[in-house]
């Protein structure tokens, strides 16, 4: 198809598309390049159509291609040229999607960059493009935009349920429910909107992730080593994880692999959003790269298909998940604790006001809260010179002083609406 046919169908095809709104903010600045990252299927593109809409742009005031569809296009500059000839003005806004399958790609990109004419966005596959290479091959020019499976709050959104309405009794339980099922099967886009049915997802996302985001990106050749090392993270999950186990553990069973190739293992499922490998809270940078690491899924629903229901671990996955999704970033504002005594907190936040500590418990009454998750929140607390201590319940809400410390139980749904950008703490 030739640009100018591509660029004006495009735009029209753009229009018919039904597109849920996302809580995803940019700040868009022509001295940088926004990349847009995140795992597969998490809806980088769909992201971009929302953003158009949020902020009403006109069919003459954007440029949007997509490399992986067939347009002839041979330099960006070609392209702004063919949007002048059929608007009379270049693009305030340049969209380019799926830009890996632009040879040459990061030259054109940073040409077009350099004039400061332009608010540009770019998306790229993660198998075949990383977001560290991203920033490598643009030279520090690019601000990375994290797009995650749907927040809550999001889907909240989507599914008519004002938040300041959330208190009258209908609404709440019909917010339950939603947040129960959320809990279990996820909050990839497809799932939370019933385009795809579970089993059938995630078995094909995974096999994407093994397959084309690593295998074939990589050209690793031992695929039993890299299988079994994907199974132990997920039943790791919300739990540490020890690549000296897995070593041994392919060791018992007759699998030659060095602890080397498995922590490249872990480095690449954390590149491809994977996973997050969460480190312990010190004061030394180098203590915390050292530390072992707690293994969270980028979605409950990947637990839930392989491993089942797990309620705990759920329940802790998916605050962490939140976390993230309202900006806190993990190994620089999100950790765990542990004691040299083996006592744990779930969540250290570092915040503009200081520390905070929060457990996660799936717990509907005191009775069914673990006294040791207690102690150790009061003993982080000590240890870690804070005041500012939480625990996320399913249902529990009151607050309690042990030991001098004041902790507040707050219900899940409750905390997920109280959450603000870290920058607001």
């Amino acid at each position: 198809m030739d640009l100018s046919t591509y660029m004006v169908t495009k735009k029209e095809s753009i229009r018919d598309i039904e597109v849920k709104p996302r809580m995803i903010e940019v700040n868009e600045n022509k001295n940088f390049i926004i990349s847009v990252i995140g795992p597969r299927r998490a809806g980088k593109t769909y992201f971009l159509y929302d953003l158009m809409r949020r902020r009403g742009l006109s069919d003459e005031s954007y440029l949007f291609l997509n490399f992986e569809e067939p347009v002839d296009v041979r330099s960006l500059d070609e392209a702004v040229t063919a949007h002048y000839e059929i608007y009379g003005s270049e693009p305030v806004y340049v969209f380019l999607d799926e830009i890996q399958a632009f040879p040459g790609w990061e030259k054109h990109v940073y040409s077009l960059y350099e004039r400061k004419r332009h608010f540009i966005f770019l998306t790229g596959s993660s198998s075949k493009l990383l977001a560290r290479e991203i920033a490598t091959q643009l030279r520090g020019r690019s601000l990375p935009t994290y797009v995650y499976p749907f927040s809550f709050k999001e889907i909240l959104r989507i599914s008519g349920i004002a938040e300041e309405k959330l208190y009258s009794l209908y609404a709440e339980s019909k917010m339950r429910h939603l947040l129960q099922t959320c809990l279990r099967k996820g909050f990839f886009p497809d799932i939370v909107l019933g385009n795809s049915e579970p089993h059938k997802f995630f078995r094909e996302y995974l096999d994407l992730v093994i397959y084309k985001d690593i295998i074939e990106r990589f050209g690793l050749r031992n695929r039993h080593a890299l299988e079994y090392f994907i199974e132990s993270c997920i039943s790791s999950n919300a739990s540490t994880f020890s690549v000296h186990k897995v070593y041994n553990s392919l060791k018992s069973q007759g699998i030659k692999v060095s602890k080397k190739t498995l922590y490249n293992f872990q480095r690449i499922l954390e590149d491809v959003s994977f996973g997050i490998f969460l480190r312990k809270y010190e004061r030394s940078r180098r203590k915390i790269e050292l530390s072992m690491p707690k293994f969270y899924l980028i979605d409950n629903g990947i637990y839930t298909y392989f491993e089942g229901e797990n309620l705990g671990r759920l329940m802790e996955n998916i605050v962490l998940l939140e976390l993230l999704k309202a900006g806190f970033m993990p190994n620089r504002e999100v950790f765990y604790w542990k004691s040299l005594r083996g006592e744990e907190v779930d969540f250290v936040l570092e915040t503009s006001t200081g520390l905070k500590l929060i457990q996660a418990t799936y717990a509907s009454g005191r009775d069914e809260v673990n006294k040791r998750e207690i102690y150790s929140l009061v003993k982080a607390a000590k240890a870690l010179g804070t005041k500012n201590l939480e625990v996320v319940t399913w249902q529990l809400e009151e607050s309690l002083e042990i030991d001098g410390e004041k902790i507040f139980f707050k219900p899940l749904w409750k905390w997920i609406l109280s959450l603000s950008s870290p920058l607001k703490h």
